[in-house]
């Protein structure tokens, strides 16, 4: 590759396979339209682009032993009531309090719910903001106590 050259390569080789993608959806879309109906309940056609509200319970499963959405969100919300205090510290066992800690997980809560508005499924959004609900509510508790407590 020459260096003194100023142009830049692109790699334009994936518009053809899109175009080739298209083709072929509109082929099977013109030939599953022009088969007649069968008495039979036909197989539901699986979309590349599903709403939230539309989505399985499949996607919510984790691939190959990762962690799906779900299972993120309420590891945070989890390690939040550890630093409230509210449940022990599931290594030590022991009860601990890092207000400052469970804040930076609330307002983790608070901007993965702004960022991802619109895109999860019921169960997600109905999860995230139950958790962050119940997370606020003891975090504003927890500090009334403190400031009681050292007054």
């Amino acid at each position: 590759m020459n260096t003194n050259n100023d142009e830049k390569y692109v790699d334009e080789a994936w518009k053809e396979s899109v175009a080739d993608e298209k083709e072929k959806d509109l082929a099977n879309k013109t030939k599953v339209q022009s088969q007649p109906k069968s008495p039979e309940p036909e197989e539901p056609r699986v979309s590349s682009e599903k709403k939230p509200e539309e989505s399985s319970a499949s996607e919510d499963t984790a691939s190959e032993g990762g962690m799906n959405f779900l299972e993120y969100l309420t590891s945070l919300a989890y390690q939040a009531m550890v630093f409230l205090g509210e449940v022990p510290h599931p290594v030590t066992n022991l009860t601990e309090k890092d207000l400052q800690q469970a804040k930076m997980l609330i307002d983790t809560l608070l901007v993965l719910r702004t960022k991802t508005k619109g895109n999860l499924t019921r169960s997600e959004e109905n999860t995230l903001n139950a958790a962050l609900y119940e997370l606020q509510m003891r975090f504003v508790e927890t500090m009334r106590q403190e400031q009681r407590g050292s007054s």
